[in-house]
């Protein structure tokens, strides 16, 4: 059972829970090695594209120069100056002056020209062999935002398409993984069920007859003997009554109806004295008003029952247990180990156990918890070890 201590018994909500841990972290890890991967797509695909573009430059260069030659040798005055709208150009003299271009505000003087990746500059070594007598050429290729918007959305896509593909990848990874761990809770729940099905029969005989035998007259030792006989039963039939609950509580409806605590309590502290009287504990009352609640009777007294069980369980010989009730609390204080303070924070979690001496499973709080935050009842407790420990539950806030 404490290998299960963080799992549900309800094998899809069990499932449901590993799953999505386990997504969280290979999503983790996708998104990482994904944003490592759009970087390297990224930079790389820039890098190719300033290459292209570093080659395109070159070639326009080269072209543009021996143009240039064509323009100053011809006499005809029919050849045009080279346009390309991808291309701007211009022309500088020995003194860095601009000569000509067609660029928009083209710089003025070269030496305070900035130079950037998409610019390259050629220097001519006889300017009077070229057009206005050119020293310095200077290419640009207009930047091209289109393509950058391109390959911005190609690798947003990429990105996309990969995430998608990862994720069904590990969805069905962990389908195949749990398959092991589902199949055996799968049978686990399934011998549980069917354990407390075949214990109720026995169990129920026993206290019948028990209290059959209880009729009649029997010296001391076989008076004894039927007594412990009777807690025994009842320590199953309480074991029981949480398992099945612990079971099916997701299944059974709640029937509500106006409950008389003190009442309920008188009647759940008369069935529980024989178990208490085993250790001589002693039970007091101190029902202060009569309290009435709109509450399933066999939740509240499943309630009552298991704390009036654990104060039992963990008094020492010779304790007490105080029950007090006010119109707003009901309390119920034992006088026996105590809880350590680091154990509070974790004392409602299914199968937590600090005690191994004194058997159980570690769902009767669990249980206790569920139920009284179904119908909004705020369950206090305070402990000091070797000394007490009484829990509180208040239902008139």
């Amino acid at each position: 059972m404490l290998a299960l201590k963080n799992l549900d018994t309800s094998l899809s909500s069990s499932s449901k829970k590993t799953l999505r841990n386990f997504l969280l972290l290979y999503a983790f890890f996708i998104l990482v090695i994904t944003s490592l991967g759009v970087y390297l797509y990224y930079t790389s695909q820039k890098e190719i594209a300033h290459q292209q573009r570093y080659i395109a430059l070159n070639e326009y260069a080269d072209n543009l120069t021996q143009k240039l030659k064509d323009l100053k040798q011809d006499t005809t005055n029919k050849l045009l100056y080279p346009w390309d709208e991808k291309f701007k150009t211009s022309l500088y003299d020995k003194n860095y002056k601009l000569l000509y271009s067609t660029k928009e505000n083209p710089a003025i003087d070269l030496s305070q020209m900035s130079m950037t990746q998409n610019m390259i500059a050629r220097y001519l070594k006889n300017s009077e062999e070229y057009y206005l007598g050119a020293q310095y050429i200077i290419v640009e290729m207009s930047q091209d935002q289109e393509d950058e918007r391109v390959l911005v959305q190609k690798t947003a896509l990429y990105a996309t398409l990969f995430l998608i593909f990862t994720m069904v990848v590990g969805y069905f990874l962990l389908q195949l993984l749990l398959k092991p761990m589902r199949d055996t809770l799968f049978f686990l729940d399934r011998f549980i069920k069917d354990t407390t099905h075949e214990l109720n029969t026995p169990v129920s005989t026993i206290l019948t007859n028990v209290e059959l035998l209880q009729t009649r007259e029997y010296d001391t030792f076989e008076n004894k003997v039927i007594r412990r006989i009777e807690v025994g039963a009842k320590t199953l039939s309480n074991i029981y009554e949480d398992l099945t609950y612990l079971i099916l509580k997701h299944k059974l409806a709640s029937h509500d109806e106006e409950v008389a605590l003190q009442s309920l309590l008188q009647e759940r502290i008369e069935y529980i004295k024989a178990i208490a009287s085993l250790k001589s504990i002693t039970i007091v009352t101190d029902f202060q008003a009569p309290v009435s609640l709109m509450i399933d009777r066999k939740k509240i007294t499943k309630v009552i029952d298991n704390l009036l069980s654990n104060a039992v369980k963990y008094n020492k010989q010779n304790g007490t247990i105080k029950v007090t009730l006010t119109p707003n609390t009901l309390t119920i204080e034992d006088s026996g180990i105590g809880i350590a303070k680091e154990h509070l924070k974790t004392l409602f979690e299914r199968y937590t156990r600090y005690n191994k001496a004194t058997g159980g499973f570690g769902i009767g709080l669990h249980i206790v918890k569920s139920i009284l935050d179904e119908y909004g009842i705020v369950i206090e407790v305070e402990s000091k070890e070797h000394h007490f420990t009484r829990f509180t539950l208040r239902f008139g806030v």
